[in-house]
């Protein structure tokens, strides 16, 4: 019970919890951040993780209080999240039997790994770009192309371009925006701009397929 309190005050305020990981064990905060985007894109039964907010929060700190090196957390969090995805891949390809089966694992139900299949169906490999800046897709997003719809020389290509793509546009983001005093004094608004901006693809797709579906889909 206690970790969902954890959870949920996380995801609501990823910058005071980053805050306190930095008051507590300083260094070792570089260890739980590479944990935790590893966990949020390599482990699919756990999508709900921060991902864009708590990378604004590691780029504001590291510009406001120099207590996070810029220079060194990117490329540590780029590697975390190329390594969650190839994990991911790899249980896709060897399990994915085994999670279809289930209506619902953890946080993970079976209708989010359908929508992300048909996701890449229509964008191809590019939506493992595409994917990396949409919360819950971006998680189930490697083990449906490990499940056999995309090649790995193919999928580790965009997978990199995806990765780099995110972490450093949304650290830098914060990074710049950190000096700001309305950023700081808001940042809940900010968390929650952020992960509207995040979710509007997947929002206008839901949208264009209940109201909108296409030709192929009304002859089906």
């Amino acid at each position: 019970m206690e970790f969902i309190h954890f959870l949920l005050d996380f995801l609501k305020d990823p910058l005071t919890t980053l805050q306190w990981f930095l008051t507590e064990y300083d260094k070792l905060t570089y260890a739980i951040l590479f944990l935790i985007i590893f966990v949020e894109t390599g482990l699919i039964v756990m999508p709900l993780l921060p991902g864009d907010s708590l990378l604004f929060a590691v780029g504001l700190l590291a510009s406001t209080t120099g207590k996070l090196d810029i220079a060194f957390v990117i490329p540590l969090l780029i590697l975390a999240a190329l390594l969650g995805d190839n994990v991911n891949y790899f249980v896709g390809k060897n399990f994915s039997n085994f999670i279809k089966s289930r209506e619902k694992i953890l946080f993970l139900k079976r209708e989010y790994i359908t929508q992300t299949e048909a996701f890449y169906e229509k964008h191809g490999g590019k939506a493992v770009i595409i994917a990396r800046f949409m919360p819950i897709i971006r998680t189930i997003a490697p083990f449906v192309a490990g499940t056999g719809s995309m090649k790995y020389p193919k999928y580790i290509t965009f997978c990199l371009i995806g990765a780099t793509l995110w972490v450093t546009s949304i650290t830098l983001l914060g990074y710049f925006l950190g000096s700001n005093e309305w950023v700081k004094e808001n940042f809940e608004k900010v968390v929650l701009g952020i992960v509207l901006v995040s979710v509007l693809p997947m929002i206008f797709g839901i949208i264009k397929a209940k109201f909108f579906p296409s030709k192929n889909e009304n002859i089906a």
